[in-house]
C-alpha cells in the first residue's frame, strides 16, 4: 500500500509543464481579434444596461416613498405629509403600491414648493443659492485611476438633485461611465464637449485673423472641423436624463481624439489659451444661470481635458482610496497640479506684464480630498496618517466602503436610485448614510464658497455678478 507524503503540496506558480501550458494559450492575437472582442463586449454592455433600463431600453427614475420623502428630502413628518396631500387633492397624490404612497421626483419637487410657499418660515424646504449669482462648477479629478471619481461625481450630483438644485454633469472621461449611469447614449465625439473646444478655437482663429487682416497677413485656416464646429450650439449638446433636475452633456470613445488635437492647434495659435475653452463655453452660454451646480467628471489623467476642467472650476474635489499608492499617487498628482498652472501662470503672464494687460491667475474657493472605498477595520491607521498629512486639504468624513454600491452597480444605478424594498434594511441606511455624508460636507463647502461670494459683492456694493 502506497504511502501518503508528509510534505505539502507545491504551490502552484511551481511545477509546471511548459508543453500544457502552451496548450492553453490558443493561437496568437493578431489585431483584428480586439474588434471581435470589443463587439461582444458592446453586446454585453447593452445587455447589462438594460437591466436597469425599461424594456423600452431607455432608464427610468424609481418613485419615492413617504417614508424616504420625509426622512431625505422635505423636513416634515410623514403624517403632516398626509394631512396636507388629503386637505390639498390638486397637490400630486402619488400612486398606491403596498399600502403606501410612492411619488415621482417630479411631484417630489412639486411637493418642496408647495411647502416652501405655505409651511414654515423657518425650515429649509428649498436648498440655499443666493441670488444673482452663478453656479458653482465642481471638478471630481486625480489621475490615480479606480480612485472613485465617477462614483463620486454621479452621487454628489444625485444627492444635490434630490436636494433640490439644478444640476448639469458633464462628462470629460472618454470611458463614458458617467454618461452610462446617467443614461446617456452619444453617437459621436460631436455630442460630447469636443465640438466646445473646437469652436473656441475657431473663435480665437477669426479674431486673430481680424488682426493678421489689418497687417496685411495670410489668414489661418478654418478646416471642416473647425467650420462645423462654429454651427454648433452649445444648448445642442445638453441632454435631458431620467432625473427631471439633473442634465447632461456626455461622453464616449472619440472624446479621446480632443487629446490629440488640442496641442495641434495650440501649436497653429500660440495665443489660444486651450484651457480656457470648456470655461469659456460655461461662462457664455448662460449654464451657470440656468443651474445651480456643474459637476466635471474627469479622466483619470492630467490631459488638455482634465486641465480645461481644472481651470473652470471653483471647487475640486479629489477622491483616493486609504492605501499607501493611491496617498503618494495624489501627492504627485498635486504636484503636477502646481507646475502645470504656474508654468502656464509664468508662461503668460511675462508677456502680459510688458503689454500692460491683467495677469493670469488661477484660483480655486476649495480644494479637498475625499477618502474612499474606507475599511475602518482594515485602514484606520493609514488613513489617520494621510489625514495628518494633507490636514485642511481632506475631508473630515471618510466614504465607507458599502455593499449597496456594488448591488446597485449590477443594475446599471446608483444608489440614490436604489429601491430600499429591494435591500436590508440595515445595508440601505448604511450605504445611504455613506454617499449623504460625503454629500453634507459637500454641501458644506458649496454654501460657504457662495456665502463668501455674496458677502464679497455685498461689500463691493454690487447687485449683480462682477
Amino acid at each position: 500500500m502506497a504511502r501518503k507524503s508528509d510534505s505539502p503540496p507545491l504551490p502552484p506558480h511551481l511545477g509546471m509543464d511548459p508543453a500544457k501550458t502552451a496548450e492553453k494559450l490558443g493561437p496568437p492575437v493578431d489585431s483584428a481579434r480586439f474588434a471581435k472582442a470589443a463587439a461582444f463586449c458592446t453586446r454585453g454592455r447593452e445587455d447589462l444596461a438594460r437591466r436597469g433600463y425599461a424594456p423600452d431600453g431607455t432608464k427610468r427614475l424609481r418613485r419615492f416613498s413617504i417614508w424616504e420623502i420625509t426622512r431625505y428630502m422635505i423636513p416634515v413628518a410623514a403624517a403632516h405629509l398626509r394631512r396636507v396631500l388629503n386637505a390639498n387633492p390638486a397637490l400630486p397624490q402619488g400612486v398606491a403600491e403596498g399600502g403606501s404612497r410612492y411619488f415621482t421626483l417630479e411631484e417630489v419637487l412639486t411637493l418642496r414648493d408647495h411647502f416652501a410657499r405655505e409651511g414654515s418660515a423657518t425650515k429649509p424646504y428649498r436648498p440655499w443659492r443666493p441670488e444673482g449669482l452663478p453656479a458653482k462648477v465642481v471638478a471630481i479629478a486625480n489621475f490615480k485611476g479606480g480612485s472613485g471619481k465617477t462614483t463620486t461625481c454621479a452621487h454628489l450630483a444625485m444627492a444635490a438633485a434630490l436636494d433640490g438644485y439644478r444640476v448639469l454633469a458633464i462628462d470629460l472621461d472618454s470611458q463614458g461611465s458617467l454618461t452610462s449611469l446617467f443614461g446617456g447614449r452619444i453617437e459621436d465625439e460631436w455630442q460630447t464637449v469636443f465640438p466646445l473646444i473646437a469652436r473656441d478655437y475657431a473663435e480665437a482663429v477669426q479674431a486673430e485673423n481680424v488682426v493678421r487682416a489689418a497687417q496685411g497677413a495670410a489668414p489661418l485656416p478654418l478646416d471642416e472641423t473647425l467650420t462645423e464646429a462654429l454651427q454648433v450650439s452649445p444648448r445642442n449638446l445638453i441632454r435631458k436624463t431620467h432625473w427631471p433636475n439633473v442634465d447632461l452633456i456626455g461622453a464616449q470613445l472619440n472624446l479621446y481624439w480632443a487629446e490629440f488635437q488640442i496641442p495641434v492647434w495650440r501649436m497653429a495659435l500660440r495665443g489660444w489659451p486651450l484651457w480656457d475653452a470648456l470655461g469659456n463655453f460655461l461662462q457664455k452660454s448662460g449654464v451657470l444661470e440656468d443651474y445651480d451646480i456643474v459637476f466635471l467628471d474627469t479622466p483619470p489623467a492630467l490631459g488638455y481635458l482634465t486641465i480645461n476642467s481644472l481651470a473652470a472650476a471653483d471647487i475640486l474635489l479629489v477622491p483616493l482610496g486609504a492605501s499607501f499608492l493611491e496617498f503618494d499617487s495624489t501627492g504627485r498628482f498635486f504636484d503636477m497640479l502646481y507646475s502645470t498652472f504656474a508654468s502656464i501662470e509664468e508662461g503668460e503672464n511675462a508677456g502680459r506684464r510688458i503689454a500692460g494687460l491683467p495677469e493670469v491667475r488661477f484660483e480655486w474657493d476649495v480644494v479637498r480630498a475625499i477618502i474612499t472605498r474606507f475599511d475602518a477595520a482594515q485602514q484606520t491607521d493609514l488613513a489617520n496618517v494621510i489625514q495628518a498629512y494633507f490636514g485642511d486639504f481632506m475631508n473630515a468624513y471618510r466614504q465607507e466602503v458599502t455593499a449597496l454600491v456594488g448591488q446597485a452597480g449590477e443594475q446599471v444605478n446608483g444608489i440614490y436610485e436604489a429601491d430600499p424594498r429591494d435591500f436590508n434594511r440595515e445595508t440601505y441606511l448604511r450605504g445611504r448614510e455613506a454617499f449623504d455624508r460625503t454629500y453634507a460636507e459637500f454641501k458644506e463647502l458649496l454654501l460657504g464658497a457662495w456665502w463668501r461670494d455674496d458677502q464679497e459683492r455685498k461689500a463691493h456694493g454690487q447687485t449683480t455678478p462682477a
